[in-house]
Formats: C-alpha cells, structure tokens, sequence
C-alpha cells in the first residue's frame, strides 16, 4: 500500500510539504543499524544516557515556537495547545532524566533458599514505535525517552501526516547526543512496517492509534513472540451525580471534551448525568460550546482549530449525522463550517440509543453525547457498556462514592471530581479494547526491560 508521507494544513487543505517514503532497502539498513548500535548505547553509562535526555528538554525548550508551529500546520492544533504539548514533553523528558537511577535500580528480593536474591532491569534491544498525529511530541517523548534512558534503540515510525516533526524530533535526539544509529525515523509503508515487526532483531513494538492499527499489530507481534504495548482508542465516561456547583462542572467537561478539538483517546466524550441535575447540565453544556470560536488555529482568539484532515471530518459528520437521522437531538452544532478547511461545529447530542454508532464508536472529535440516569447505579452501568476502558471522571460531593464508583469502573484511570488530566509520574494505559501495557510513571520505564532474577548464595 502506498503511504505518503505529506504536510496536508487541515485549516486551509493546502499541501505544504511532501517526503519520500523510504525503500525497501533503506527500511532493511535501518533495522541493522538499531541491531548494531544496541550494544554500545545499552552499556554506555546511565549518566551519559540522561545527560543525553536532559538535553533533549532543554532544546525542545529553547525551541518551543518553533516546534509548536509545525505541529500546528500538520495537524491543525492551536498555537496554544501546541505550546503546552512541547512543554509537556519537557517535563517527560527531564523526568526520566531526573528519575532514571531510582526506577532502574536493582530490587532486593527475600528467597526462601537464602542467599542474595535481586531484579536487575536490562533493556532488551531494538524497538519498533508506531505514533499517531494527535500528539505528534508528547506521544513519541513517553515512548522514546523512558527507552532510551533503560539503553533500548529506537526505530520510529510516525503517522504520514507529521513527516516535518517526526524529522525535526530525529534531529534533537542526534543533536542532543543520543547517537544516529540508536534512534533512526522510518518513513515506511504498512508493509514495510510489518517486515520489521518480523524481524527477529526488533524485539518489542508500541503503537498508539487506532483500534485497526492495534489488532493488526498485536497479530504480528504475537506471531512473531514481541512484547507489544498499546495504547488505542477510548470513550471515557464523565459522571455527574451530584454536586452544589454544576456551572463548574460544566465547565470542566467542555474542557475535557474539547483539548485538541476533541481528538484525544482520553478527553470525555460521554457525560452520564442524573436526573435532577440533567436539564440544566445540558442547557449550560450546550451554551457553553456553542461560546466556542472555531478558525485559524495560529489567531490567539480562537478556542479550537480544525479537525486534523478532510477525511477524519468526513468520518466524524458521517457518525453525527447517523445519530440525526435515527432520532438524537441537536442542542447546538451538528454542521460542517463553510469554507476551506476540515472544520465542525461544536456539537452536543441527546438521546442517543444503541442503535447509533455514536452510542459504541468513540467520536474523535467536537462532539458530546449526554445521557441521562436515575442513579449511581444505571450511571455505573451505562458506563461500562462500551468496548474501551481508557479512562473516566466521576463527580459526586460524597467522596466515598466518589471512590465506590471509581472501583467499579471498568477502566485504567479514574478521575474524582476533576476532569482527567495527567503528569510524567502518573500511569497511562487501559484495559478492554484501549488497549494491553502502561506507559509514564514508573510503569512505562519498566515495559520494555527483562527484569532479569540474579541469586548467588550466602557471602557472595
């Protein structure tokens, strides 16, 4: 299958840059060049290696107009998200960086059998990671900067849309000191792709992306015996049962259904809300998006940019208008914007029912459903009848059913009276459909290591 690997602006649909894609002997070189570099980046001194990272940060940091502004052109974020995404990743990197030398220390064990009992952390060799256009920085700094810092290399294979910052971060690496061949950018084919998932020398892939790119991968993976993480879609319930201060409430969930115009696996995209609070919540919800100035993703004034192509607004209009037709309601939105570009109203949606894609399929975008429930109970149920398990936020003023209901979530993260947010320190992943693995926090330094037993008896 052809991949072209182009910078489409999805606010004015223009084609800005196009970059080859690499052949199939190129691809092949690049395997044997992460094979060969292992041995020397897995034993070179811990110290170096963060050194490395910690000047990863501080270059994404002196160059953070910079890089937020190809992101923007790629994939239509705005200036200011764009900004935060590079800060973020700065605080990914410096993390590790900081942290390294605690999270891969050796751990002592009891044994039974006596004697000296411990798990030493080694990396495993070349990774293969697969990053999706949603968060072109951040998604590749919680993959590449915890495995390089545990000595594993590199091969990076980005979504064709993000060519320019998949190059740009390839040169902060090599510039920072992390050596050419221990972290190399693939411009591949989804075949060519798969050949290096076969190949015996790449011992683990990370992919974040869709449901469609995950069960394809874990099948090769599986067939090939590699350690996989992935991390895929979501549709994360915000719940809201009770509380005294409902305007802010409100505002919380347009937050957490619009970062990044809605295109975040984690952002809430279901709010289940109980039956005395519910009119109000969808009239202020409502109003409160309908607030929303969409355009130019670089004018300060603008709240959210666009979708980040043509085809995921085609996609997206296509589920909204599938609700429309068999019965939803339209509280505000549910239109395309005229004029060039991959634009959509901020849309909210009732009465949505199982028989509408909107009701299963995650929405990636600016839309919201809201659903309304009777009880702590229907809420629970209504929230775990979906096929992810990424994430979800529960508000309630009793903090102790706040916390009943946060355990029967069938999901990875939980958020109690606050929208989902996030930090270096803090696992992300979950369970079902989103996805198997974690990453961030001490658990994604630890996915791909062989946490290897070493025992010697008593006195050695």
């Amino acid at each position: 299958m052809t991949v072209e690997y182009k910078v489409v602006n999805p606010a004015t649909g223009a084609v800005e840059k196009k970059f080859p894609t690499a052949s199939d002997a190129e691809v092949t070189a690049a395997v044997g060049r992460a094979a060969g570099a292992f041995g020397n980046w897995s034993t070179t001194p811990l110290a170096e290696r963060t050194a490395a990272i910690h000047r990863v940060a501080d270059i994404y940091a002196e160059r953070t107009a910079e890089l937020a502004a190809i992101i923007t052109r790629e994939m239509g974020k705005t200036t200011a998200e764009a900004v935060d995404e590079v800060e973020y990743s700065v605080d990914i990197y410096r993390y590790y960086a900081d942290q390294a030398a605690t999270l891969l220390a050796d751990e002592p064990l009891d044994a039974s059998s006596g004697g000296n009992a411990f798990i030493r952390k080694a990396p495993i060799g070349p990774l293969l990671g697969i990053m999706p256009w949603n968060y072109p920085y951040y998604q590749v700094a919680r993959f590449a900067g915890p495995n390089l810092i545990a000595g594993n290399t590199i091969l990076l294979k980005h979504a064709p849309q993000c060519p320019e910052s998949a190059l740009a971060m390839e040169a902060i690496f090599h510039e920072a000191g992390v050596p050419a061949d221990a972290y190399i950018n693939l411009f591949t084919t989804n075949e060519q792709s798969a050949e290096v998932i076969a190949d015996p020398r790449v011992r683990g892939v990370s992919v974040t992306g869709s449901e469609r790119a995950g069960t394809a991968v874990a099948s090769l993976a599986g067939k090939h015996l590699k350690k996989v993480v992935l991390e895929l879609g979501g549709s994360d319930p915000f719940i809201v049962l009770d509380t005294d201060q409902l305007p802010q409430v409100v505002k919380d969930a347009v937050g957490a259904r619009m970062e990044n115009t809605g295109q975040a696996c984690n952002a809430a995209k279901r709010f289940i809300v109980a039956e005395p609070l519910y009119s109000e919540f969808v009239d202020l919800f409502a109003a409160e998006m309908a607030k929303l100035t969409i355009g130019d993703p670089t004018d300060p004034d603008t709240s959210y940019g666009p979708l980040s192509s043509e085809a995921a607004a085609t996609g997206l209009m296509a589920q909204v208008q599938d609700a429309i037709d068999k019965g939803a309601t339209v509280h505000t939105g549910g239109r395309r914007i005229d004029g060039p570009g991959a634009f959509i109203e901020p849309t909210v949606l009732t009465d949505v029912t199982p028989q509408m894609r909107a009701y299963r399929e995650e929405l990636f975008g600016p839309v919201a459903v809201i659903y309304k429930v009777s009880d702590a109970e229907e809420a629970l149920t209504l929230a775990n009848d979906t096929p992810f398990g990424l994430g979800g936020a529960v508000y309630h003023s009793d903090p102790e059913v706040a916390l009943d209901i946060a355990n029967r979530l069938d999901t990875g993260m939980v958020w109690i009276n606050e929208p989902e947010g996030g930090g270096p320190e803090l696992p992300f992943g979950g369970t079902k459909r989103s996805g198997v693995g974690r990453e961030l926090g001490p658990y994604g330094i630890d996915e791909f290591v062989n946490r290897k037993l070493i025992h010697a008896p008593a006195g050695e």
